[in-house]
């Protein structure tokens, strides 16, 4: 099911299990994994992407294996905050994956979420090759870890 707020998705959560980040582009899917007790984001791996249902079936064999209870896809608005037709993609990517299972699935503003994982990477000295190979799964780290952040402080308000 998708869950349109952060509220609504803890809500629907599972205790104890690791989310997924994803970070959609035209050719990959940047993917991270949170810890169980959704501390802290780390990059795993980037699938190519082929057709929907070959990248469903690669994505849901890694939440399977990892036991994940809920998915995070960044949300890529303009900077206005406006939605195009790469938000509405995500939309339909979501839609199309919620009849594929039953875990919790939700949005993240992704705004500026590979310029962080590019910063990340210079900041690490990576090789711009190495950079290539990365930024996806990085930056999925980057969007997971603003939910994870922003479940924290929802769960320490209430």
């Amino acid at each position: 099911m998708i869950h349109e707020t952060p509220e609504e998705f803890i809500a629907a959560l599972s205790p104890m299990a690791p989310l997924a980040g994803l970070d959609l582009g035209t050719k990959t899917i940047g993917v991270a994994v949170s810890d169980s007790l959704h501390t802290v984001a780390t990059p795993l791996e980037t699938i190519k992407r082929k057709k929907f249902t070959v990248d469903a079936e690669a994505l849901l064999a890694i939440v399977a294996k990892r036991q994940v209870g809920g998915l995070v896809l960044g949300l890529p608005r303009n900077m206005d905050g406006t939605e195009g037709p790469r938000a509405q993609s995500t939309r339909a990517f979501a839609r199309n994956l919620s009849r594929m299972t039953d875990l919790p699935i939700t949005y993240w503003d992704e705004r500026l979420s590979t310029v962080a994982a590019e910063r990340a990477l210079l900041e690490a000295d990576a090789t711009r090759k190495r950079r290539a190979e990365v930024i996806d799964h990085v930056a999925a780290g980057v969007i997971l870890q603003g939910m994870l952040d922003r479940m924290r402080n929802i769960r320490a308000g209430s």
